[in-house]
């Protein structure tokens, strides 16, 4: 027995399976075993009997029924079970579930609808017409229940119900298709006249441009164009000026066009273009082009094509307000074409473009833009005064503290020359001077000056002129050549004598000889100044250029005073040398050929060959 139950314990192999069950096994095996994967219907039924019928009604509904109370709000279940009533005649029965279903929402548009579907379709009209009148009392702003209506009652032959719909409509005020339709039925009962006063309230319950148009067209579909033109002109005196559009002025001038009648077109057209931005109403301009260019003259193309780059321009400079040479091309444009009206609104609109950084370089463009307009207020506007406004806001826009313009300067005190103001013009290039300072300044009031005959006020401009420009070989020239204009050659002297004193000197070479020039200027008698300036000269430079210039001067002495200077430099050649020209400038050939042996000795050799080329 103890054998018995130890084989009987034995544990179980619990290895896994060689071949293993899933799940997706279990399911695929089930669906192969079913009846060809095909579902199984429900066997059909023939009812042979009332009473039969009567129990399949009863299941039905009593279906339908706990369908509805498990969702009372889901309108689809009450829809099939009306729908189940009609097919089985019971009208009552379905009448009284879309009743049911109303009850609980009312303002399903669709439930109404299938509701009115369903009288019609089994001709039950005065059922719907009373359908009807609930729904657009209940929902008067649901456009669909009363084109529905009006479409009934015309339907059946009764226009008096379906305008008295459309008039209970109206009082609503419903939008532009509801007066539409109003007005298509009119004329289906051929009764213009009717049509034409429903317009009337049409434009009256709705003044904007869209009513007009539409009721301008329906005009010009009756051929009656005196009362087309009459209601766009009655367009443009009562809408208000923001409801007025392109499309408006755009649809009058052609119905004018169509009409023949070109000058009232295209007075349209301007007034149109006047009282709008051309840049807001590209279409209307284009139209207007393609209207000058079939029926205008030269005049009126060439205005038209002015208009045109006018709008372009203004394109531009929207787009890019600191684009000074779209400005410019504008304001040339208003100059050569436009009036001075319109000139000066654009270069007011120009300069009011300010650069965004006080640096120079960003002005230089913009401050034409002032000068331009200075001129043309002088010039083509004829106005002096305007133009010396415009230099004073000008002067009064450029931030001095750091940079300035001297041109502007000089061409405001030129106007005030112009104006016969010297004290004016005297007054700005002072303030000038001490705000800006440029070398261009100094000339241009030094020039002034001195046509003015006041040497006095010359010699204090070039002072201060050489107070801040010392270092300009250029102005101490312009001062001593004033002087030996005036015949002051002894202040000439001086000034070229504190000019060649000066320790630092653009162009000194152009001092020097300027300096030299003078006193040669002189005669023979300032020979030895000349002498004494070259010596001068080349005890700071030794440059050969002086020292040919030295001995040009020289052998052009004439004889005495060659001889003179001969005598009077070297007394032991004296009696060979015959005192001739040629002897200072020999001699000075000498001292030149030791200077270079000298401070150059690698020129030395070719002042030799000259020596001896030169040698009789």
């Amino acid at each position: 027995m103890n054998a018995s139950i130890n084989k009987a314990i034995q544990p179980k192999n619990r290895a896994p399976a060689p071949i293993q069950i899933t799940a997706e096994q279990i399911l695929r095996e089930s669906k192969e075993r079913s009846v060809d994967g095909q579902n199984i219907k429900a066997p059909r039924q023939n009812i042979t009997d009332l009473e039969e019928l009567t129990q399949y009604r009863m299941r039905k509904r009593k279906e339908f029924e706990d369908s509805i109370r498990r969702q009372r709000q889901h309108l689809g279940t009450w829809h099939k079970y009306a729908k189940w009533e009609e097919s089985q005649k019971e009208y009552e029965r379905a009448r009284s579930i879309y009743e049911r279903a109303l009850d609980v929402d009312f303002k399903s548009v669709s439930l109404w609808m299938k509701y009115i579907e369903m009288e019609m379709k089994n001709k039950m009209v005065n059922h719907a017409r009373n359908i009807y009148d609930r729904a657009v009392q209940l929902l008067p702003r649901v456009d669909q229940f009363w084109y529905k209506y009006t479409y009934m009652e015309e339907m059946v032959g009764n226009p008096k119900a379906a305008r008295t719909i459309f008039e209970r409509w109206m009082r609503w005020e419903p939008d532009d298709n509801a007066w539409a339709a109003y007005v298509k039925f009119e004329m289906r009962q051929e009764n213009a006249q009717r049509a034409r006063e429903v317009m009337e309230r049409y434009v009256e319950a709705h003044p904007t441009q869209r009513a007009f148009l539409k009721y301008a067209r329906w005009e010009e579909k009756q051929r009656q164009r005196p009362l087309a033109r009459a209601v766009y002109e009655r367009a443009l005196r009562e809408l208000e000026e923001g409801e007025r559009g392109e499309k408006l002025y755009a649809a009058f001038a052609k119905f004018e066009e169509g009409c023949k009648e070109f000058e009232r077109a295209r007075t349209i057209y301007k007034f149109a273009l006047d009282q709008m931005r051309r840049e807001e109403v590209p279409e209307l301009y284009q139209a207007f082009l393609s209207f000058e260019k079939q029926h205008g003259n030269r005049e009126g193309i060439e205005e038209v094509i002015i208009n045109k780059r006018r709008l372009q321009y203004e394109e531009a400079v929207s787009a890019s307000p600191l684009d000074y040479d779209a400005w410019f091309d504008y304001v040339r444009l208003e100059e050569a074409e436009g009036t001075l009206e319109q000139a000066r609104e654009v270069y007011e609109r120009a300069i009011a473009q300010v650069p965004p950084r006080a640096e120079k370089r960003f002005w230089r463009r913009y401050i034409y833009l002032w000068i331009n307009y200075a001129l043309f207020e002088e010039l083509q506007a004829q106005d002096q005064d305007r133009a010396r406004e415009v230099f004073r806001a000008c002067l009064a826009a450029i931030p001095h503290e750091a940079f300035s313009f001297a041109k502007v300067w000089v061409l405001a005190a030129d106007l005030e020359l112009r104006r016969k103001d010297l004290g004016a013009a005297r007054r700005l290039l002072g303030q000038a001077l001490g705000r800006c300072g440029k070398e261009g300044l100094f000339r241009h009031y030094i020039q002034l000056e001195l046509q003015m005959g006041e040497i006095d006020r010359c010699r204090t401009l070039y002072g201060k002129y050489l107070e801040a420009y010392p270092h300009s070989c250029e102005a101490w020239g312009r001062f001593a050549q004033l002087e030996r204009t005036v015949g002051e050659t002894a202040r000439a002297r001086a000034v070229y004598e504190l000019a060649v004193d000066q320790p630092v000197l653009d162009m000194p070479e152009a001092v020097w000889k300027a300096y030299i020039d003078m006193e040669v200027a002189e005669g023979p008698g300032g020979a030895p100044r000349v002498r004494a300036l070259y010596e001068r000269l080349l005890a700071r430079t030794g440059h050969v250029k002086v020292w040919v210039s030295f001995a040009q001067f020289e052998a052009q002495l004439p004889p005495p005073a060659a001889a003179a200077a001969a005598a009077g430099g070297e007394g032991g050649e004296e009696g060979e040398g015959g005192g001739g020209p040629g002897s200072c400038a020999a001699a000075l050939a000498g001292l030149a050929r030791a200077y270079f042996a000298r401070f150059a000795p690698k020129l030395c050799c070719f002042s030799d060959l000259a020596g001896d080329r030169g040698a009789p």
